[in-house]
C-alpha cells in the first residue's frame, strides 16, 4: 500500500433513506437526503473534524462511509479497499481497519455482557488470538491502554460510570488494531469533568499508535483543539473545510461564520466587542431541500442567483474548500 496516499477517500458519498406512507399497503413518498454528495480525503495519522447543526448528517456520513449504512451513491476507499463493493474477506479486512466509538456509552456496549466479552468479540471475530487466556490478557491490556484497571474485565456494564463506559468503548475499537476510526461525539454525553480526561486520551492513543480519526462532534472549541482540518457540513451537503486555524480565523461560508460566532469566548470584553450572528428560521425539512444553495432561506448574503444555483464545491485558497457563491 503506498503510504503516501490518503487513508480515507471519500467521493460524491450520499445516503438517502426511503420514506413510506400506508400500512397495509405501503407506497414510496420520498426520502430523507440526509447525506447528498459530500467529497473529502483523510490523510494517515490525521484528525479531520466534522461539524454543524443536529441533524445535518454528520453521524449518518461516518457510519455510511464504515459500511454500517449501506451507501445509496459515491465511491468510499479506506486503505485501499472500496467499502461499497467489499464482500467476505475484504469486508472482514475492512472492519478490522476501520472502528467506531459511538456517541452513547450507554447504548453502544450490550448490558447483558461483562467488559471481558464485550472487548474480546473483535478478537474472536478476527481470530487475532488462538485460545481464550491470550484474548483475556489482551484485554487487560487494552483496559490499561485506556486508563481502566485490568481486574475489572468480569463486571458489568452498568457497574461502572458514563466516562469509564466510554473508556471501554475506546478499548474495544482498539481491540482490533484498526488504523482508522469514526469518533461520533464521543464526548457528548459524558460530564464537562470527563470530557478532556476522554479527548487526552484519543489524543494519546493516536500518538502511541498512528490512529487517524473522524471527529464529529458540536463543540466547535473542542475541535479546534483536536483536529487538524475541520469541514463544516449543513443539511447533508459540505459548507467548508479547512486547516483548523484557518478555518477559526478566516471562515468563508456565512454559515461557518454563524457557527463561529456562537462559541463562548472567556474574556468578556471582548465577548461584548464581537457581533452574534443570528440566523433566521429553522433548518429545511432533508426530504424536500430548497433549490439552489441549501443555505440561502437563512442567508444574510443571498440573491437570486442562491436560490437558483447550486454552489460549486471548489478550492479557494491552498487547503481551504468552501461552497458559496458570494466567496
Amino acid at each position: 500500500m503506498n503510504e503516501t496516499q490518503p487513508l480515507v477517500q471519500v467521493e460524491n458519498l450520499t445516503k438517502h433513506f426511503p420514506v413510506f406512507r400506508g400500512i397495509v399497503i405501503q407506497r414510496k413518498v420520498g426520502a430523507v437526503r440526509a447525506v447528498d454528495g459530500i467529497s473529502f480525503t483523510i490523510q494517515r495519522g490525521e484528525t479531520l473534524g466534522l461539524v454543524g447543526e443536529s441533524g445535518c448528517g454528520k453521524t449518518t456520513a461516518g457510519r455510511t462511509l464504515l459500511g454500517l449504512y449501506p451507501a445509496t451513491a459515491g465511491v468510499v476507499t479506506i486503505d485501499g479497499r472500496d467499502v461499497r463493493s467489499a464482500k467476505g474477506r475484504n469486508l472482514l479486512a475492512i472492519r478490522r481497519t476501520a472502528q467506531m466509538i459511538f456517541q452513547d456509552p450507554y447504548a453502544s456496549l450490550n448490558p447483558r455482557w461483562t467488559v471481558n466479552s464485550i472487548v474480546s468479540e473483535p478478537l474472536r471475530v478476527h481470530h487475532l488470538f488462538k485460545t481464550e487466556p491470550e484474548r483475556v490478557e489482551r484485554v487487560q491490556e487494552l483496559m490499561g491502554l485506556v486508563g481502566l484497571s485490568g481486574r475489572l474485565i468480569n463486571r458489568f456494564p452498568h457497574e461502572f460510570s458514563g466516562g469509564q463506559r466510554q473508556r471501554i468503548g475506546v478499548a474495544r475499537a482498539l481491540a482490533s488494531d484498526p488504523k482508522f476510526i469514526v469518533c461520533d461525539e464521543p464526548i457528548s454525553a459524558l460530564d464537562v469533568s470527563i470530557q478532556a480526561q476522554v479527548v487526552n486520551l484519543l489524543e494519546d492513543l493516536q500518538d502511541r499508535l498512528g490512529l487517524t480519526y473522524l471527529f464529529i462532534a458540536h463543540d466547535l472549541s473542542m475541535v479546534r483543539h483536536i483536529c487538524d482540518r475541520v469541514a463544516v457540513m449543513y443539511l447533508g451537503v459540505m459548507a467548508e473545510m479547512a486547516d483548523h486555524n484557518e478555518l477559526y480565523e478566516h471562515p468563508l461560508h456565512p454559515y461557518t461564520k454563524a457557527l463561529l460566532s456562537a462559541v463562548p469566548v472567556p474574556d468578556p470584553k471582548k465577548d461584548r466587542a464581537r457581533r452574534r450572528i443570528i440566523l433566521a428560521g429553522d433548518v429545511p425539512s432533508p426530504i424536500n431541500p430548497p433549490s439552489g444553495c441549501r443555505f440561502h432561506p437563512r442567508c444574510p448574503l443571498a440573491d437570486e442567483q442562491c436560490s437558483r444555483e447550486v454552489p460549486q464545491w471548489r478550492l479557494t485558497a491552498p487547503g481551504h474548500w468552501v461552497a458559496c457563491h458570494k466567496v
